[in-house]
């Protein structure tokens, strides 16, 4: 059953949650302007450098699926104020950073908060009426998208003008803000006293396997693809989530519910969600490059680092401002739906891309489509996983949807630097992608697009109904936070 409504305002519930996701999708997009300075900046190498940005990946992905278990358990109110306090403090420590130790440790810290996102969907089933689930769902989605559209052009401008430093004391207020707002407005979710125990050997055993996959994946092209360090993570990875899948299916508590995980509705949504990622990721790590590189280059649009980020502003917006439209679709057709078409908007703009890649107008348009397919396959996917969970089990499901998000982008991120870096030519000093090299990987993106309205197609079909079911609903009491 459902926590009463009489002490939630769904307006400010929603408006509160929708901004944290916000500034979690902000502290992804953070050090972007950094990159190249960072050297310098933390007085290290370039290969040490990428830390920061592989910390934070890392770090969010492994600590997602505990922090959901635990808000199934303990209470998402609770867990959702616990996910600020490394948010806050992760902040500060860069702030404060003098070398490339303390910065790594604070980035893995803000990766430790990124469970505020499924976490604060998941509770949306718990506290928001069903009438108004869909919309609020698909509008806590699509926030994710503003906060990585503005956070780009907004920390270009920060470095430009200010002190690197103001960055993280920014991110710091942020959090402090989004932490008051959560006490604030967001109260006690109720949790199933049947829902069991936490299993910190599934949540040890999930941990090492995926710091050694992502570790693979992300450094791959680092260290070699075929040296002994990248096999060796990828032999880890593959024992250690063996051995992982095998403890939980024997395990009275499990972290993940595996036998629930290969339910049709929840296996084919998480396998669309891993392809929806990669489909999602591939073209902002295109249309950005495409948009700085030199114009001597022929297909290179010479923008700054700031007008690229403006450029893309559209496409977080267009995500934002069609939320409510995949939410009524949803609502009258079913998310599945949703999700099929959003894959085939986002192969639309890829497909659009091969016309429009010449102009910075062009690129906005482009990322301005596959802004509106990914807002409305990242609004249907909650509704689906939530639909067929129980609701003891709401937080770690969503929370295990939202890894295999990340994974996706983990994969695209490998594949499509694998692609630009063998497509390329030598510019004086430089390696520079070539234009065959974007053209392919934007017409993989579209490709992998269509495989997800694919996989998608091969969810069961359900009536919609006013807002998610409550399936497997138990009687709930609420949770002392």
């Amino acid at each position: 059953m459902r926590s009463s409504g009489s002490a939630v305002n769904p307006n400010a519930l929603v408006g509160v949650l929708a901004f944290t996701g916000i500034v979690a999708a902000l502290m992804q997009t953070l050090v972007v302007p950094l990159i190249g300075d960072l050297p310098v900046i933390l007085n290290t190498t370039a290969s040490n450098a990428t830390w920061v940005i592989t910390a934070t990946l890392v770090a969010g992905a492994v600590c997602t699926p505990i922090t959901g278990r635990l808000g199934d358990l303990y209470g998402k109110r609770r867990m959702l104020l616990i996910c600020t306090v490394p948010l806050i403090a992760g902040s500060v420590t860069c702030a404060l950073a003098t070398s490339v130790v303390p910065m790594v440790t604070g980035r893995a810290l803000q990766g430790m908060g990124m469970g505020l996102i499924p976490i604060g969907i998941s509770a949306m089933r718990d506290l928001v009426p069903a009438e108004r689930l869909n919309s609020s769902i698909a509008m806590m989605s699509a926030s994710m998208g503003i906060g990585g559209a503005l956070g780009l052009p907004l920390a270009a401008a920060v470095v430009q003008n200010a002190n690197w430093r103001v960055l993280f004391w920014g991110a710091a207020a942020l959090s402090v803000v989004i932490a008051a707002l959560i006490w604030k407005f967001v109260p006690a979710t109720p949790v199933d006293p049947a829902a069991g125990k936490f299993d910190p050997i599934g949540a040890v055993g999930i941990a090492i396997g995926l710091v050694c996959l992502l570790l693979g994946v992300s450094k791959g092209a680092a260290w070699g693809w075929t040296s002994g360090a990248i096999i060796g993570l990828f032999v880890a990875a593959v024992v250690v989530l063996i051995v992982w899948g095998w403890w939980e299916l024997r395990t009275t508590d499990p972290l993940v519910d595996l036998r629930t995980t290969i339910r049709p509705q929840v296996l084919f949504t998480n396998i669309a969600g891993l392809v929806i990622g990669f489909a999602m990721y591939a073209q902002s790590l295109i249309l950005p490059q495409l948009l700085q590189l030199p114009e001597s280059t022929g297909y290179g649009l010479g923008q700054s680092m700031i007008m690229m980020g403006i450029w893309m502003i559209p496409g977080g917006l267009v995500m934002m401002a069609l939320a409510p439209v995949g939410a009524a679709l949803s609502s009258a057709r079913g998310p599945k739906v949703t999700l099929i078409l959003g894959a085939l908007i986002i192969a639309a703009g890829y497909g659009s891309a091969m016309v429009l890649m010449g102009s910075a107008w062009g690129l906005m348009i482009v990322a301005a489509i596959c802004g509106a397919g990914t807002g409305f396959a990242y609004g249907a996917m909650p509704a689906l996983i939530m639909g067929a969970v129980p609701l003891s089990e709401t937080g770690a499901a969503n929370a295990f949807n939202t890894l295999m998000r990340s994974l996706g982008t983990s994969i695209a991120a490998a594949v499509v630097g694998a692609v630009l870096a063998q497509m390329s030519v030598q510019v004086g000093e430089y390696t520079l992608p070539t234009e065959s090299g974007f053209r392919t990987g934007l017409l993989i993106g579209c490709g992998v697009a269509l495989a997800a309205a694919v996989v998608a197609s091969f969810i069961p079909s359900r009536r919609p109904s006013a807002g998610v079911p409550d399936v497997h609903a138990t009687e709930l009491v609420p949770a002392r936070s």
